[in-house]
């Protein structure tokens, strides 16, 4: 049987020695975050804090910091996932050995939630000031909850069935929110409570929503689970935790896990917004203030001997990378159902996660051909782009699985290479204009807004990657420090960005001009401009992360020799994407020295933190 609670979850961590307790007094105003984060870093275990600066509630961290503990934790019913989802992914395969789904029946029971009349979730009330006031960095405009799973039920389908249970940061103090009466809701597009939402107000009438926090840590898991529309959350998350999740009702009508921790009830406000942000995100820089739905909380419950659980954001790896490799792991045999001929995917963590997506896909279309340019590959591009939260993916690299060596999306730098061996530039580069992109990601030109690319590779080498700099290399004034990043991607450190937001700068431009088709930087067929090309070539997850969080394919991609076709752009010779930071981009996340100083006071010799950061 799972872990039905958090304090279940508590007593068998530590009983293998994968908690820690802090008993000294700390700070949830970014001390906490700090010290949560270089726990993560250092691979360290959970570490539940009792004595919270300004709150009666311990506070867990690092919970999911390994991907070896978040394993353990569900350890009884991964392999059941992983079957539901080899049959998903290959129907037939029942038949092939049905011995494989005895006792599966049983499992999907757990599926089903079950309806009790009371439990310890609704036991004691309080306020939102009394809650655990965690802010992770210094620019954030005001405490979060950080690993919230929220709740709501479509309006026309009331009930479980129609429920949505996700993760979306809420803002419990600051900016213009009533004290203790109201907090902010940021919720990203391609979201289910939008759908709920909309709904909402097409009706007239204000959504009902629960807040949960805690409870079995199945529940936090399967509000970041990018499930199919119409599969709710509840039953995921029971089929994960190995057994039927008890909900009670709440107030509003809405339902809640029993054994949550805290439970905030209320309803989100018809027609009204307001601020919310700054937020430090996971994608390295500040989320920036923008209008947001507002919840009007009612209820505040807490369960006895309750425990908050967070986490923080940043540059990845942090800890929501387990997140993303634990549903990697869950997922991967399902992926060929979502798209014919797609056998892999992988939304690239160090590059931000929905800034990159690689792919392989399968050539079918004239298998008696030869030299064939991408076909089926653009066929399942699209495909993947029209798939629930791979539909925000800017870059997508996709290469033809029957291509040998064959790619393997998990070896990113392997993968990079293939790519940039075979891909043609004159033909391979497909653009999607004015679209929607990651809420949090701001390299187009709005809120929401930006562009697409899909780069497809298929057929033999067309180059070798080079590993030194070309001798007789010359830049244009302004341009300097030229490295190589990796084999044939070459970084140029660039002046400054100027330009206006959605626009390309006009010293791109020029810089492609300044060379030719046949001089020798176009031996490199990538090159980025950024703003430290020694930052950017020092590692590859540093060139992941500028590159790919800092551009917008529409505007800050250009090429040598570029031309435009019956509107189709390509270019002869490098390409080039420009990875500056620019004016309209939020600031990088970084600590406050102070608050750095303090922590790492606490992990020198006979430190309560020593040896755990």
């Amino acid at each position: 049987m799972g872990l039905r609670n958090l304090q279940e979850t508590v007593h068998e961590l530590e009983r293998i020695g994968q908690l820690v307790r802090i008993d000294t007094e700390l700070d949830p105003h970014l001390e906490l975050g700090l010290i949560q984060r270089r726990a993560y870093a250092k691979g360290g275990p959970a570490l539940l804090f009792t004595r919270v600066k300004g709150c009666e509630f311990p506070m867990l961290g690092n919970l999911f910091g390994t991907l070896e503990r978040a394993r353990f934790l569900f350890r009884d019913t991964l392999p059941a996932i992983e079957q539901v989802m080899r049959l998903k992914g290959d129907p037939a395969s029942a038949l092939r050995t049905p011995i494989s789904t005895v006792g599966l029946g049983r499992r999907l029971w757990h599926a089903l939630p079950k309806i009790v009349g009371s439990g310890p979730a609704l036991a004691n009330q309080t306020t939102l000031s009394r809650l655990p006031q965690l802010v992770s960095w210094p620019l954030d405009g005001g405490a979060f909850i950080t690993l919230p799973q929220v709740y709501s039920e479509h309006p026309s389908q009331p009930g479980w069935r129609g429920s949505n249970l996700g993760m979306y940061r809420v803002q419990i103090s600051g900016g213009e929110y009533l004290v203790d009466q109201e907090v902010g809701l940021h919720y990203q597009i391609h979201r289910g409570l939008g759908v709920h939402h909309a709904a909402a107000i097409a009706k007239g009438q204000s959504l009902p929503v629960n807040v949960f926090v805690g409870g079995p840590p199945s529940l936090t898991v399967a509000a970041v689970m990018p499930l199919p529309e119409g599969v709710p959350e509840l039953a995921f998350a029971g089929l994960l935790g190995g057994h039927r999740i008890s909900v009670v009702r709440t107030l509003n009508g809405l339902l809640a896990p029993a054994e949550a921790d805290f439970c905030l009830c209320g309803e989100i406000v018809f027609d009204q917004t307001r601020p919310e942000g700054p937020f430090g995100d996971h994608l390295g820089y500040y989320s920036l203030q923008h209008e947001f739905p507002v919840l009007r909380v009612n209820r505040v419950y807490h369960r006895p001997q309750a425990i908050w659980p967070f986490t923080t954001f940043g540059r990845p790896p942090q800890e929501d990378t387990t997140f993303g490799a634990l549903i990697h792991e869950m997922t991967a045999a399902a992926v060929p159902s979502l798209v014919p001929g797609v056998n892999a995917v992988h939304a690239v963590d160090a590059a931000g996660v929905h800034p990159l997506l690689l792919a392989i896909g399968s050539e079918r279309y004239a298998p008696y051909g030869k030299d064939l340019p991408p076909q089926e590959l653009l066929a399942q591009a699209c495909g993947l782009l029209g798939q629930g939260q791979l539909s925000l993916a800017k870059y997508l690299l996709i290469a033809n699985g029957g291509d040998q060596p064959k790619p393997d999306v998990h070896k990113v730098d392997e993968f990079l290479d293939f790519m940039l061996c075979r891909c043609d530039w004159q033909r391979d580069l497909h653009f999607m204009t004015r679209t929607t992109i990651d809420t949090l990601d701001y390299s187009g030109p709005s809120l929401n807004a930006g562009s697409k690319l899909v780069m497809a590779a298929r057929g033999p080498v067309q180059r070798e990657l080079p590993r030194e700099l070309p001798a007789d290399l010359s830049l244009p004034s302004g341009f300097d420090d030229p490295r190589l990043a990796r084999p044939g991607v070459l970084a140029i450190r660039a002046p400054h960005w100027q330009g206006v937001r959605g626009e390309s700068a006009v010293d791109l431009a020029d810089f492609c001009r300044f060379f030719s088709i046949d001089q020798s930087i176009n031996r490199c067929p990538l090159i980025v401009l950024v703003d430290d090309s020694s930052f950017v070539s020092r590692s590859l997850a540093n060139l992941l992360w500028v590159t790919f969080t800092r551009s917008d394919p529409a505007s800050d991609i250009d090429g040598i020799g570029s031309f435009t076709q019956n509107k189709h752009w390509g270019c002869q010779g490098s390409l080039v994407i420009d990875a500056r930071l620019k004016t309209h981009h939020p600031p990088p996340l970084e600590e406050d020295p102070q608050i750095v100083r303090r922590v790492e006071s606490l992990a020198t010799a006979g430190g309560p933190l020593h040896g755990l950061i």
